[in-house]
């Protein structure tokens, strides 16, 4: 099978293996943190928790780092990524006990908010540099079998540590503490991963000296600019396009997730813990589409092309999504959560791909950011739609077909594209 004959060619590259350890460590532990605030904020029994709770958690989180992801690009692309791994988990080990301790000393909302924002912030330089450096330790052959591993393998141990984190918050007799010091511990050994990735392994290449902080702020917009001009170029314009509907794509996730969270949490369930573990069980579902995404999409990939995978994808999605969410019941949420695992994940690795193979390598960490900071922008925007068009109890026909034709005109835009 050529699937697996290219995975076990891609596992011998050590560079490769090294990075997904560090990528399966730093998103487990993102993970486990994730669904610890998720608990705290949505499923306490003494919050009464509404969409418009839920849109303001996220844009608290969320959208003030569509301020940092440009500046994190910038120095991504002067800074050695193998450092911001090391220090950017070393850091996330103290803001992550920083938190654990803020939950148990019944402090102010807000203050708890901050402590989150800070660890979000410091993921916007990993997740994204651990795109940028992927080709680094890959050969061009097979970097769409990276993609579609190295990513969907990180999304999986999110799940994972999603997984630990309901059985963590169980043992610990409902309290979001030791979740989030588990988180701390994974951060850790992401950290000492990193130390065994040589320095410069990763990139980027030295044509320029070392930027400075103040150096990097001051010439954000002039590099940006740059960088877009670059993604603009004719050659580049399919990597454009697929920016574009993976966007969109984001925003119906993000809307669908808010009406999940609100399902889970009133219509489907009696308590905030039967919900809490209805939800897990949606997000595992979930990330089995993901791993479903990664065994069919490169052989997909290969025959149709990646922009035209994307416009399939977004099909399907326009088809089932509505046939599956209009009941408003727990079977068919649970098959629409695979289904939408599978096209927003196969959709995001030829993303990936097309951007990797089209964009020189001393603009990929710029575009990877601003990349990161639109899936941001669409997230929170699609929240704050949600919160609009959500009743009490989640269950929205409008908002469930809005959400299927904006599927339906990203595979409308996509498929006007050959296969390359």
């Amino acid at each position: 099978m050529s699937v697996v004959r290219d995975l076990r060619v891609l596992l011998r590259f050590r560079g490769f293996r090294r990075l997904l350890a560090l990528r399966l460590l730093s998103q487990g532990a993102d993970g486990v943190y994730q669904i610890a605030l998720a608990a705290y904020v949505v499923f306490s029994p003494e919050k009464e928790t509404s969409a418009a709770a839920i849109a303001s958690a996220m844009a608290v989180l969320l959208l003030p780092y569509s301020l940092v992801g440009p500046f994190a690009g910038v120095l991504l692309d002067h800074w050695r990524r193998r450092q911001v791994f090391l220090y950017g988990n070393l850091l996330r080990v103290l803001l992550a006990c920083a938190t654990a301790v803020l939950m148990v000393s019944h402090v102010p909302d807000w203050l708890f908010y901050v402590a989150a924002l800070c660890v979000t912030a410091v993921n916007r330089f990993v997740l994204a540099g651990l795109s940028a450096a992927l080709p680094r330790v890959v050969d061009a052959e097979r970097l769409v079998m990276a993609n579609s591993l190295s990513p969907t393998a990180g999304t999986l141990a999110a799940s994972v540590g999603g997984g630990l984190a309901f059985v963590v918050r169980l043992v610990a007799t409902d309290s979001d503490a030791p979740v989030v010091l588990l988180s701390a511990a994974l951060y850790l050994g992401a950290a000492l991963t990193a130390l065994s990735l040589a320095p410069d392994l990763l990139g980027p290449d030295r044509g320029s000296p070392p930027l400075r902080l103040r150096t990097a702020l001051a010439g954000t917009t002039r590099d940006l600019m740059a960088a877009i001009r670059h993604l603009a170029e004719p050659t580049r314009r399919e990597a454009a396009w697929a920016l574009t509907a993976m966007t969109l794509m984001r925003f119906c996730y993000g809307a669908l997730l808010v009406l999940v969270l609100m399902l889970c949490r009133y219509a489907l369930s009696s308590t905030p813990q039967e919900g809490l573990a209805l939800l897990g069980l949606a997000l595992g579902i979930s990330g089995a589409g993901f791993f479903a995404a990664a065994v069919v999409t490169p052989w997909m990939a290969k025959r149709l092309g990646p922009g035209r995978w994307i416009a399939l994808c977004a099909a399907v999605a326009a088809v089932l999504e509505p046939a599956l969410g209009l009941p408003f019941a727990t079977a068919p949420m649970l098959v629409a959560a695979f289904v939408l695992g599978l096209v927003t994940q196969g959709a995001k690795i030829s993303t990936d791909t097309i951007v990797q193979s089209t964009v020189d390598d001393g603009f990929r960490g710029r575009i990877f950011s601003v990349y990161d900071v639109l899936f941001n922008v669409a997230f929170v925007g699609a929240a704050g739609v949600a919160a609009l068009m959500l009743p009490p109890d989640g269950r929205s026909a409008t908002l469930v077909v809005t959400v299927a034709v904006i599927y339906a005109a990203v595979a409308a835009a996509m498929s006007r594209f050959e296969h390359q």
